[in-house]
């Protein structure tokens, strides 16, 4: 018999920190995805070249992606509340600044910047509500909540960038970050507290450099299909490693990568957001290209399944304290591995779009399933003064995960000459490096000593139950 023993209610207060964290959280993810609909139109209205197009995104993913460890360790050095309102200052402005862009320069700084904003909110938020809900019951329920909106952020970005532009402007996307950032920025000092940070250590300066100068050369060395420039991101990754060795106040203490939750919980959100961004990008040139189906159609395709595996992410944050992280990462990333099975067998009759809906909607369902139990085992176990750390790795993996995962499955799929061969390898991939990922996953989480459980995530920690800057 499954213990079905709800977490504890929320009280008032809580509830209003749990809508300005989510609101703010649901926001960003929106402003990933609200343009990639949208590129044609947004890079002709500045007068930017085609071969332009792909930076509007990859202006935003660079820095969202290389930045995310060093916020997420400044959130605990210098406040996270602090961090959290200057990221939606930041946001509004670059929203602004993206909104009257009338030249491809002032668009990609705008879009950098909007990266930048993101990089500081999603480890400042998400540490808030760590630190915010007691580990256990409640902070599975609350991280479920996150996990289904972030989801929902992706899909509803996509359908409204669609919209937005054919019935406004492009520039509404950018406008719309707005009053959504104000309201964010009056109502955070009202619900969240200001707690001070004791014993602060000095910033790891070298550490930060040559981490953020990695990330940003590997994944720019990724997206160019620049070996020389994956070079020098490598070699800045490994001189960080060093530095962290050595360092009196390491940037990221090493030890916390021991922790068989963090290590594992982040190869997990890897696979889960490398695999799923990849795929979801083949497929859409399958539906469009292949299938003919207007760019309408298609965001229909994606968006209703989209939407309705949301519902994922609140029964993963509940089910996570009956059957442990373990066992709920594992089972989700298995179903969404093994839906991406029948993709690999698509053909060119239209038929295929109804294999291909409900094999999105269950590989969804896996899929924000899968985002909610790589978060609480990443974040679970630790100290409140280590979890801006622990959520701006969880955060980091996200970031670089969704930027890479395209051009690794595009560079696979072009290995053949024919478009739907190299989908189909492409994906033959995929679902090989879901499933041993699985695992490797189930192996290097499973309990140690007696007191192990099977990964569950009320694993002992100091946890507050007040909000901390």
């Amino acid at each position: 018999m499954v213990d079905t023993t709800s977490a504890p209610r929320l009280t008032g207060r809580q509830r209003l920190i749990l809508l300005v964290l989510l609101g703010a959280g649901f926001t960003v993810s929106v402003d990933f995805s609200i343009l990639n609909v949208a590129l044609p139109e947004t890079g002709a209205g500045v007068g930017m070249d085609v071969a332009g197009f792909p930076w509007i995104t990859a202006a935003y993913a660079l820095p969202a992606a290389g930045f995310t460890l060093l916020f997420g360790r400044l959130a605990d050095l210098f406040g996270r509340r602090r961090l959290f309102m200057s990221s939606m200052v930041l946001l509004a402005a670059a929203s602004l600044l993206g909104g009257f862009a009338s030249t491809p320069e002032v668009l990609l700084t705008a879009r950098a910047l909007q990266g930048l904003a993101t990089a500081m909110a999603i480890p400042a938020s998400l540490s808030l509500l760590t630190t915010t809900f007691p580990e256990g019951a409640m902070r599975d329920r609350v991280l479920g909540f996150n996990g289904a909106l972030l989801s929902a952020g992706f899909t509803v970005g996509a359908l409204v960038g669609g919209t937005l532009v054919s019935l406004v402007s492009w520039r509404a996307a950018f406008f719309i970050n707005v009053p959504v950032a104000v309201l964010i920025l009056v109502a955070t000092p009202l619900v969240i507290r200001v707690s001070e940070v004791k014993d602060r250590p000095r910033l790891d300066l070298p550490g930060a450099v040559a981490v953020s100068g990695g990330l940003l050369a590997l994944i720019y060395g990724i997206i160019e299909r620049s070996p020389i420039a994956g070079a020098v991101g490598v070699v800045l990754l490994a001189a960080f490693w060093l530095i962290e060795l050595r360092v009196a106040a390491p940037l990221v203490p090493l030890r916390i990568l021991e922790r068989p939750n963090v290590k594992w919980g982040n190869y997990a959100g890897l696979i889960i957001f490398t695999m799923n961004t990849g795929m979801i990008f083949l497929m859409t040139l399958y539906v469009q290209r292949i299938l003919g189906f207007s760019p309408l159609a298609t965001g229909l395709i994606f968006g209703i399944p989209g939407l309705a595996a949301v519902a994922a992410g609140v029964i993963a944050g509940r089910v996570i304290g009956s059957f442990g992280t373990r066992k709920v990462l594992t089972t989700a990333l298995l179903v969404q591995g093994l839906a991406t099975v029948p993709l690999v067998f698509t053909g060119t009759d239209r038929f295929w779009a109804v294999v291909l809906v409900v094999a999105l909607f269950v590989g969804f369902f896996g899929h924000v399933a899968a985002i909610v139990a790589y978060t609480v085992t990443g974040t679970s176990g630790l100290p409140d003064e280590e979890q801006g750390l622990a959520t701006g790795l969880t955060s980091m993996t996200q970031q670089v995960a969704v930027t890479v995962g395209i051009p690794i499955l595009s560079a696979i799929a072009s290995l053949r000459g024919a478009e739907l061969a190299g989908i189909h390898l492409a994906l033959t991939v995929n679902v090989i490096v879901t499933l041993v990922s699985v695992g490797l996953i189930w192996v290097g989480l499973r309990p140690r000593g007696a007191s192990g459980s099977d990964g569950g995530s009320a694993a002992p920690g100091l946890v507050s139950a007040t909000a901390e800057a």
